[in-house]
């Protein structure tokens, strides 16, 4: 079987192609990346020692997919994946729906042309903010919670938000982007009778991500504590009680070969796959084992809440693990650990990977 990756050097793409390259060896791996993202060319060298062979292009661009060998299954891994992108002054709305849209565009034809199937990883932030916002939260532990009320809410079970949340805009322009995505994909599977799977995505990290403010929060944190950088508590009477759930992106993996090996067609197509209510925490709380950890700091506070943010949201993935058994495997500490022990090694991995 050939695999291609898009956004391969990545920190998602690029854990995806070591896990399938150590843990299926017989697998060709290959994937495409424009390396727009700083550190990527980190991961390019790293990923050609294992003999991965990565393409340079853009997935906005069809020529540029035109050199790449007939694959079997696309994972789609490749994304603008900041809810401020497009409104934030540092990327423009149109390069946005270009790179998340044009570019999956793009990839349903590829997939057409080569009757290949298709994983898109998608994310948690198609779900409505408006909604999202709506939910009661109550202060408990140092993060927010929902309170009984809640339960009252269509699509929020006790385990967080399911797949039938609203998905009403605002959703944020990424959010739309990847909902448009995720409605496109699911048309072309219908008509072209293509194996086709979206995995809903909440927080992803592990060693090795990119870690900023708005995209690998858990890593940035964890970097930033380590070096002594400024911190500071933003939203929601700066407190830094909003909680989200926490997923090693290695962690994707026994679910992404299963729906390769057995693409069954009595599956959901759309699925959460996130660490949930068990590996969810707060800043205010991940600072206090930090803490623990490198030992005291001071943090900032700013009460500005910014455009769409919300004070909780935990992916429920129980859909994932009565269909395919899936569960997280990497417990949240040791995720955090894992952060930890790789900001030690490398002192200077912001810098290296700041853009």
């Amino acid at each position: 079987m050939r695999i291609l990756i898009t956004g391969i050097c990545g920190f998602v793409g690029s854990t995806l192609a070591r896990g399938l390259r150590e843990g299926w060896p017989a697998w060709e791996i290959v994937g495409i990346d424009n390396y727009l993202r700083a550190g990527s060319e980190r991961n390019r060298l790293a990923l050609r020692a294992l003999d991965v062979k990565v393409f340079h292009g853009d997935i906005r661009s069809s020529t540029d997919l035109e050199s790449i060998p007939r694959c079997d299954w696309i994972i789609d891994a490749a994304a603008n994946p900041s809810v401020l992108a497009g409104v934030d002054g540092k990327t423009s709305s149109r390069q946005l729906i270009e790179h998340n849209l044009g570019g999956t565009v793009n990839l349903l034809e590829l997939a057409k042309a080569w009757r290949a199937g298709l994983i898109m990883l998608s994310t948690s932030r198609v779900y409505s903010v408006r909604q999202l916002a709506a939910i009661p939260v109550e202060s408990k532990g140092g993060g927010f919670d929902p309170t009984p009320a809640a339960n009252q809410i269509a699509g929020l079970s006790t385990q967080g938000v399911q797949e039938t949340f609203s998905t009403a805009p605002p959703v944020s322009l990424y959010g739309s982007s990847k909902r448009a995505s995720e409605i496109l994909a699911c048309e072309y599977a219908e008509a072209f009778d293509l194996p086709m799977f979206i995995n809903r995505c909440g927080v992803l990290a592990g060693a090795g991500q990119f870690g900023k403010i708005d995209q690998g929060i858990f890593s940035f944190w964890i970097h930033s504590w380590h070096g002594r950088r400024p911190l500071k508590f933003i939203g929601f009477d700066g407190t830094g009680q909003q909680v989200r759930d926490c997923l090693h992106a290695r962690d994707l993996l026994p679910l992404l070969t299963k729906q390769m090996i057995d693409s069954r067609k009595d599956a959901p197509r759309i699925m959460n796959i996130s660490g949930g209510i068990g590996q969810s925490a707060s800043l205010r709380q991940l600072s206090a084992w930090c803490e623990q950890r490198f030992g005291k700091r001071e943090i900032a506070s700013d009460k500005t809440t910014r455009p769409f943010d919300v004070p909780w949201l935990v992916l429920d993935s129980t859909l994932a693990s009565q269909t395919w058994g899936w569960q997280p495997q990497t417990p949240l500490e040791m995720i955090w650990s894992e952060i930890a022990d790789h900001a030690e090694q490398n002192p200077d991995w912001l810098d290296a990977t700041m853009d």
